[in-house]
C-alpha cells in the first residue's frame, strides 16, 4: 500500500470524516457508538457488503458497509426506519441498509466537497463479502476497517479504502466535523 500521496492529516480526516457519517446515518438517535480501529479482518463475519464510491479527479474513496441479512440486522434497520421488523418486506430491508450507506456517502460527499470540487457519488451496490479479498488490486493509499458496537444492534463493520491520482493534503477536526453535520439537501 502507498500512502505516500496522502497525507497522514489527510488519512486522520477522512477517518474523522467517516465516523461523524456513521454516527449520523447507522446510528439511532439518542443511542451511543463505539468505533474501533481493526487491523484483523478476519473477524470480519458478516455476509454481503453495501458498496458506495465517492470520486474526483484527484481521488476515488469506496466505503463498504458488511451486513449479514438476519433478524438482528433487521431489527436495527427497522428501528432506524421506525417500523415495526414484521412490517418490513425483505425488498425495504435491503433498501434501507442501501439508503444508510447512501446517506453515510452523502454526508461524506458533502463534507469532502468543502476540500475538493467536482465530486460525484455512485449508488449503492450489494455484493458478496469475498469479493473483499480484492482490495489491495484497488491501489489503496489509505485502508481502514471500523467495527461499529451500539446498544440493541449487532457488531457491524466498515471498510473505508481511498485511491489517490495526486497528492492530498487537508486537515479537519473532531470539531468541524460535528460542527458540519446536519440534514442533507435532497433534490
Amino acid at each position: 500500500m502507498d500512502n505516500a500521496l496522502i497525507s497522514q492529516a489527510a488519512r486522520d480526516g477522512f477517518d474523522t470524516l467517516l465516523r461523524q457519517a456513521l454516527r449520523t446515518s447507522l446510528v439511532p438517535d439518542g443511542a451511543a457508538a463505539e468505533m474501533t480501529a481493526i487491523d484483523d479482518v478476519s473477524a470480519i463475519r458478516e455476509k454481503k457488503i453495501v458498496v458506495l464510491t465517492v470520486s474526483s479527479y484527484l481521488f476515488r474513496l469506496m466505503v463498504m458497509f458488511y451486513f449479514t441479512p438476519d433478524a438482528a440486522t433487521k431489527a436495527h434497520f427497522a428501528r432506524l426506519n421506525r417500523v415495526d421488523p414484521e412490517d418490513m418486506s425483505e425488498q425495504a430491508f435491503m433498501d434501507a441498509i442501501a439508503e444508510c450507506g447512501n446517506l453515510c456517502c452523502g454526508i461524506l460527499n458533502r463534507d469532502l466537497g468543502r476540500f475538493y470540487p467536482h465530486l460525484g457519488m455512485s449508488t449503492p451496490n450489494v455484493i458478496d463479502k469475498n469479493c473483499a479479498a480484492y482490495l489491495q488490486t484497488l491501489n489503496v493509499g489509505h485502508l481502514r476497517h471500523l467495527a461499529v458496537d451500539m446498544p440493541e444492534a449487532p457488531r457491524f463493520h466498515v471498510t473505508l479504502c481511498v485511491s489517490a491520482y495526486a497528492e492530498m493534503d487537508f486537515s479537519v477536526s473532531e470539531e468541524e466535523a460535528d460542527a458540519g453535520t446536519g440534514e442533507l439537501e435532497l433534490f
